[in-house]
């Protein structure tokens, strides 16, 4: 079945629900015309409440003025405005519309009683804001498991990118080793090309392998797509800076190694990153600038390493353009993901590779729109459920703390001055002791009959909320005949 075809069934069933009760007292009453009319407006309302709940909800209301059972379409349709609509604005103007405009036409025209005013604000409150609010909470449950698979399947993409991710890194510590080590092949080879006495042979060989060691380094590039594709691990160097350098000086390199600050202990990533970027810089040297010297500076300081790696021109010359690899762009982004600030450039001549490592960089934050969604989502789901529950009773509360006051004013007998009134009492000397104005609503249930001729007046003794009528005070002839508690 599909999903149009679907919520088809489901808005016929919602009607005939809804219009059920309504029809019935239309059809007990003999009003046939009036049936129509309700299950046309119930249809309308029904239809409006997927692309319009708000409207459909005030038909709905509107409706309860000429058939007071559509009063239980008002929770579905409250639930529905909060279930599908994101706004919270348009929801809050109807409420306050209805609430106003019901207690004016009560109030005023209809001359409603105060009980019966808070009965009607009642309902609303609990036929229609509550409904509303468990719709609006519901809305963002969904929104948040949603947001929460979104994350998931991130989630998912990124386990599944590690493998990837780990195997660059792989080949970009193969790069930065293999590259080294076979740069430093390459100047052996051309120290021993140079040295005196060699045969013309032995002389052609070593400049082959001086050339075959740069073509590889060259190559080196090539096969690092090939080396992502790999699962075997590369072996990881422990080797510290300093017998770096005494290996390169060893192959004939003329490099200085200058250290400022304690070298006290660093994190691994920062060690790993220092190492890194002295190999690099050293194989550059040796590949761009043969025979150039070559200086090492390492300044330690207690929350920071600082590192420059810089060599002379070369003095043959510069050498012509050569291809560029990713030795430097792997050693940004070493850096970059330590927490530090990276350069790498032209420097009198030479060239200079410098960065600045922090020994505690804090981790990144997962700042990814899906993480932020979903956090937001999260928060909306728990203010959604603490207005769920607080609103409804801060309203009540609301309620009767305004009703209160309207039907207790000056109407309140306190129990000692009702205790003190003795009945034959001229009405005439009670006036400054009696309340000014009477309850609203007299009682008529479990009330004893009034005596003969007399005229009852009612009072309350300050009953909180409703303030309802507790003394009866009966007078005939001016004089109090009777008095009753009513309880």
């Amino acid at each position: 079945m599909s999903a149009s075809r679907w919520r088809r069934l489901l808005d016929a069933g919602l009607w005939a629900v809804l219009a059920a009760p309504i029809a019935a007292n239309q059809a007990m009453s003999s009003a046939y015309g009036g049936l129509v009319l309700v299950l046309a407006a119930m249809a309308v309302a029904v239809g409006l409440s997927r692309t319009r709940p708000l409207l459909a909800l005030v038909v709905v209301v509107l409706g309860s003025l000429f058939d007071g059972n559509f009063v239980f379409a008002i929770p579905v349709l409250s639930y529905l405005v909060g279930r599908r609509t994101a706004r919270t604005g348009p929801a809050l103007a109807v409420f306050t519309a209805v609430a106003a405009g019901g207690t004016l036409v009560n109030l005023d025209l209809l001359r409603t009683a105060p009980s019966q005013w808070l009965l009607l604000a009642s309902i609303l409150l609990m036929c229609g804001v509550f409904p509303w609010l468990a719709g609006r909470y519901r809305a963002q449950q969904v929104e948040l498991a949603t947001a929460g698979w979104e994350r998931a399947e991130r989630l998912e993409r990124e386990r599944q990118m590690v493998a990837l991710r780990e195997r660059a890194r792989i080949a970009q510590d193969m790069h930065d080793s293999l590259g080294h080590q076979l740069a430093l092949v390459a100047l052996r080879a051309a120290a021993l090309q140079t040295a005196p006495g060699l045969a013309p042979a032995h002389r052609a060989a070593a400049d082959e392998v001086r050339r075959s060691a740069a073509d590889a380094t060259d190559r080196l590039h090539d096969i690092i797509g090939v080396l992502r594709e790999d699962a075997q691990p590369a072996p990881v160097t422990t080797e510290d800076v300093d017998e770096l350098v005494r290996r390169a000086r060893a192959s004939g390199v003329a490099v200085q190694l200058a250290r400022t600050g304690p070298a006290d202990s660093r994190p691994v990533m920062v060690d790993r990153a220092i190492h890194r970027i002295v190999q690099e810089a050293l194989t550059n040297a040796t590949r761009h600038a043969p025979g150039a010297a070559v200086t090492v500076e390492l300044a330690h300081e207690p929350d920071a390493t600082t590192i420059a790696v810089t060599n002379d021109p070369p003095p043959s010359g510069p050498l012509p353009a050569q291809r560029s690899g990713v030795g430097l762009v792997g050693l940004r982004e070493r850096v970059r993901v330590a927490g530090g600030t990276f350069t790498a450039g032209e420097h009198a001549g030479g060239f200079r590779v410098a960065a600045r490592l922090p020994h505690h960089a804090a981790p990144a934050q997962d700042d990814t729109p899906v993480a932020a969604e979903h956090r937001q989502a999260r928060r909306r789901a728990r203010r959604s459920l603490v207005v769920a529950v607080a609103a409804p009773a801060a309203i009540a509360a609301v309620l009767a703390a305004g009703y209160y006051p309207i039907v207790a004013a000056d109407a309140t007998l306190p129990p000692r001055d009702y205790d003190r009134i003795p009945v034959g009492a001229a009405r005439a000397d009670l006036a400054g002791l009696l309340p000014r104005r009477q309850v609203a609503e007299r009682p008529t249930v479990g009330v004893p009959a009034a005596p003969p001729g007399a005229v009852c007046e009612f009072y309350t003794d300050g009953n909180f909320p409703l303030a309802s009528a507790t003394y009866r005070l009966c007078f005939a002839g001016g004089r109090l005949v009777a008095k009753d508690e009513l309880r």
